[in-house]
C-alpha cells in the first residue's frame, strides 16, 4: 500500500504541475493518503515488533485514533472549507495538520527504533533512516510553509529527487524482512524478456550513434561504411537472441541477483555435511555418499562412477537403482574431458531438448538407456574428476534452475573431498597392515632362525649320542617341538610370493601342474584343455601359486560331491584360464567390496585374506584381467585373461625348457 500510493501520488503531483489536472482539493487528498499510508505502515511495523508484548499498546492505540481522526480531517477540509474560510486560511489549516501527521511519524520511528532489541536493530535501522527521512523532510517544507504562510517551491521541485535517495534504504530493510511483504512476485520469465529488450535497445541505441559517427566523419564512404556497420550489428544482435548460451546465462545472472533464492543454505550445508559425516560409520560408504547427494534434490536413486588406477572409471555403487554396471568410461572420453573442463551439472532432459546448450558435448549411447536418469554431477576434487553421479529423476516436479545446479556442484564438491579423503585413509589402513605383515615375517623369520639353529645343533651331536637311548627320545621330543611350531608358524603365514624372475614358460605346463599339485583336495579338479604350448614370459611360480590358490578357494566353497573345473583355451590374441564351480557362490556386494580386500577373510584363522588380492595384482602386472562371474548358491567362474605376447617354441630356438613336472 505504502510503496503504490507513492507511486500514485507522483504521478498525480506530475500531472497537476505539468496539465494543472486534477484539481488542487484532489491533489491535497492524495497527500494526505500519501502521509497516511506511510504511518499506517510503520504502525504495523510497530505491531509486528511488538509481538505479544503489553508496553506502550494504549499510548499507540490512542495515537492511532489521532491519526485517522487528522488524516479524515484533512481529506475533508479542501471541499467544505472553500465557502466557509478564505484560500489562505484553509491552506494553513492544511499545513498545520500536515505538521501533526510528520511529527506524528517521527515519534513512530524514534519509538520503533527505540523499542527494539539492539541484535535486531540490523533488520529496521535503514528503515528508521529513509522513514525518518521521509517524514523529516516533510516536516521541514510544511513548518515552512506554516511560517511564511505558503509552499518553497525549491523544497517542493527537490522532494521527488529526496524521496528517491531515501527509497534504496527502505529496500534494504524490506529484502532483510520478507516477512513484510505480500506474496506477489514478478516471474522470471517477465523479467528475461523484459532485460532482453532493454539490452536490446540499449545495443540499437549504441550501434546508431556509432553509425551516426560513421557517416559524419566517414568521407565520401561514410553513407557505405554506416550500412554495412549497422547491417554486422545487426546480425550480430540476431546472432545473440538466437544463442541458447546466451540466453542461458543470462536467465542465470537474473536468477542469482534479482530473485530470492530457494533454498537455505545454511540448513543445506549442515545436513549435506551431517549425512557424509554419517557416512564414515556405513558399512558401505559409497552407498552413502550417494543417497547424501540424491537428498539434496530429492532423488529417488543415483549411480556412482569412481577412477581407477589405470585412469577409467567404473561403477562402484548405486542407490535405489541398477543398470551400468559393466559400462567402463575410457579416461579420454569426451563426457570426462567436458565435466572436467566444464565442471558442469548436465541435465539430460534439456540436453535433449537443446543439445546447443552443452555443445560440443556428445553423450554415449549407454547413458540413455540407464532408467530414470536425469542429472549427471562431476565429483571434482582439486580440479581432477574423481568419478560421476547419475541422479535419476525426483520423487516430486523440481524446477532445474541455476541455483539447483551451484547447490549441486558445491555438495558434489565436498563428497569428492570426502571420497578422495576415505581413498586416501584406506591406503594408509592397507599400507599400515603390510606394514604388520612385514614385521610378522621378521618375527616368523626370527623363529624359523632359532629352528634351524636347533636342528643344526641335534644334527652336530647325532653322530655322537645316536646309540643312547635319551637322546633318541630328545631328539624325537625336539622335532615334535619343532614341527608344532613350524606348523603354528603356517598358520601365521601363509602366502604364495615367490621371489622368483621373469622366464619364457609353457602356460599349458603350469595349469597343468597346478591341477595336480591340488588334486589331494576334495572335489579333485577336472582338468581341460585342448593345446599343447602356448608360451609366455612370466614369473612361473607365482603363476602356479596364482593358479593353485584359486582352485583351491574353488574346492574350499564346494562341497566334496561337487564340481570344480579348470580350462585353458584361446580367445584371438589372448589366453583365458578358467576356473569353474558349482558351489555356494558370491553376491555382486561381496564381489565389489570384500573379495579383494587385503587381511579380510572368511576362513576364520585357516586364512589371511590376501590370495584374492595378490592373485589380482600378480595378473593386473602381467596386464591382464581378473574376471569374476558368481551368483549365490550357484558357483564361481573365475576368468584370467592374460595377452599372448610370445609366438609357440620351437626345438631349435635356442632356448632352454623350462618343463616341470615336479
Amino acid at each position: 500500500m505504502a510503496t503504490g500510493f507513492t507511486a500514485l501520488w507522483a504521478i498525480t503531483l506530475a500531472a497537476w504541475s505539468g496539465w494543472g489536472i486534477p484539481g488542487s482539493g484532489l491533489v491535497q487528498s492524495v497527500e494526505t493518503l500519501h502521509l497516511l499510508v506511510w504511518l499506517v505502515f510503520m504502525l504495523g511495523i510497530m505491531r509486528y515488533a511488538q509481538g505479544g508484548k503489553s508496553g506502550d499498546r494504549g499510548s499507540i492505540r490512542n495515537l492511532t485514533m489521532f491519526i485517522y481522526g487528522l488524516s479524515l480531517a484533512l481529506l475533508i477540509v479542501p471541499f467544505i472549507t472553500g465557502r466557509l474560510l478564505l484560500a489562505d486560511q484553509s491552506k494553513e489549516i492544511s499545513f498545520f495538520g500536515y505538521v501533526l501527521l510528520t511529527i506524528c511519524g517521527l515519534f513512530l520511528v524514534e519509538n520503533l527504533y527505540r523499542n527494539t532489541r539492539t541484535e535486531q536493530r540490523w533488520g529496521i535501522k535503514f528503515l528508521c533512516l529513509g522513514v525518518g527521512g521521509l517524514f523529516a523532510y516533510d516536516f521541514f517544507m510544511y513548518a515552512q510553509a506554516l511560517l511564511f504562510k505558503q509552499l518553497d517551491i525549491s523544497l517542493l521541485s527537490a522532494r521527488g529527487a529526496v524521496y528517491a535517495l531515501v527509497a534504496p534504504l527502505i529496500g534494504i530493510s524490506v529484502a532483510r524482512n520478507p516477512q513484510w511483504s505480500l506474496s506477489v512476485f514478478i516471474s522470471q520469465k517477465l523479467v528475461f524478456h523484459t532485460a532482453t529488450l532493454l539490452a536490446a535497445g540499449a545495443y540499437l541505441l549504441l550501434m546508431a550513434a556509432a553509425g551516426y559517427y560513421i557517416k559524419t566523419y566517414g568521407g565520401e564512404w561514410g553513407g557505405a561504411l554506416q550500412v554495412i556497420f549497422l547491417f554486422g550489428a545487426a546480425v550480430v544482435l540476431l546472432a545473440l537472441l538466437f544463442s541458447g548460451q546466451m540466453r542461458a546465462r543470462l536467465r542465470v545472472f537474473l536468477g542469482k541477483h534479482f530473485f530470492r533464492h530457494r533454498y537455505d543454505y545454511r540448513e543445506q550445508w549442515l545436513n549435506f555435511t551431517n549425512a557424509l559425516s554419517h557416512c564414515k560409520q556405513d558399512a558401505l560408504p559409497h552407498e552413502c555418499v550417494v543417497r547424501a547427494i540424491a537428498d539434496v534434490v530429492d532423488s529417488s536413486g543415483g549411480l556412482l562412477w569412481l577412477h581407477r588406477k589405470d585412469g577409467c572409471l567404473e561403477q562402484v555403487s548405486h542407490w535405489g537403482v541398477s543398470g551400468g554396471e559393466s559400462e567402463v568410461i575410457e579416461g579420454d572420453d569426451v563426457l570426462v574431458r567436458y565435466l572436467e573442463e566444464r565442471a558442469w551439472v548436465i541435465n539430460l532432459d534439456e540436453y535433449q531438448a537443446d543439445p546447443e546448450l552443452y555443445a560440443p558435448l556428445e553423450l554415449p549411447d549407454w547413458v540413455a538407456e540407464l532408467p530414470r536418469a536425469w542429472l549427471l554431477v562431476p565429483l571434482l576434487d582439486q580440479g581432477r574428476l574423481l568419478g560421476i553421479v547419475v541422479l535419476t529423476q525426483p520423487r516430486a516436479s523440481v524446477p532445474f534452475n541455476w541455483e539447483l545446479r551451484d547447490l549441486l556442484r558445491t555438495a558434489a564438491s565436498q563428497a569428492a573431498s570426502h571420497l578422495a579423503q576415505l581413498e586416501a585413509v584406506e591406503a594408509l589402513a592397507e599400507a599400515r597392515q603390510f606394514e604388520g605383515f612385514h614385521r610378522l615375517s621378521a618375527f616368523v623369520l626370527h623363529d624359523i632362525k632359532n629352528l634351524i639353529a636347533q636342528q643344526s645343533l641335534l644334527v652336530g651331536t647325532a653322530a655322537r649320542h645316536k646309540h643312547k637311548p635319551e637322546f633318541i627320545d630328545d631328539a624325537i621330543d625336539i622335532m615334535a617341538h619343532s614341527v608344532a611350531k613350524m606348523q603354528r608358524l603356517m598358520q601365521l603365514l601363509r602366502t604364495g610370493v615367490s621371489s622368483g624372475t621373469s622366464v619364457r614358460t609353457n602356460l599349458v605346463t603350469v595349469v597343468r601342474d597346478a591341477v595336480e599339485n591340488c588334486a589331494a583336495g576334495r572335489p579333485v579338479p577336472r582338468y581341460e584343455c585342448d593345446l599343447d604350448e602356448v608360451w609366455l614370459t612370466l614369473d612361473r611360480d607365482r603363476m602356479t601359486s596364482v593358479i593353485e590358490n584359486l582352485i583351491q578357494n574353488a574346492q574350499d566353497a564346494t562341497p566334496e560331491d561337487g564340481v570344480v573345473n579348470v580350462g585353458l583355451t584361446r580367445d584371438d590374441d589372448r589366453l583365458v584360464v578358467v576356473i569353474s564351480d558349482n558351489g555356494c557362490g558370491m553376491d555382486a556386494a561381496f564381489v565389489r567390496d570384500r573379495l579383494f580386500r587385503p587381511f579380510d577373510t572368511t576362513k576364520g584363522d585357516t586364512g589371511m585374506g590376501i590370495g584374492a588380492y595378490e592373485c589380482r595384482e600378480f595378473v593386473h602386472s602381467l596386464d591382464g584381467e581378473l574376471q569374476i562371474e558368481s551368483e549365490p548358491g550357484k558357483g564361481t567362474s573365475v576368468r584370467i585373461i592374460l595377452p599372448e605376447v610370445a609366438t609357440m617354441a620351437s626345438e631349435d630356438d635356442g632356448l632352454p625348457n623350462m618343463e616341470s613336472h615336479g
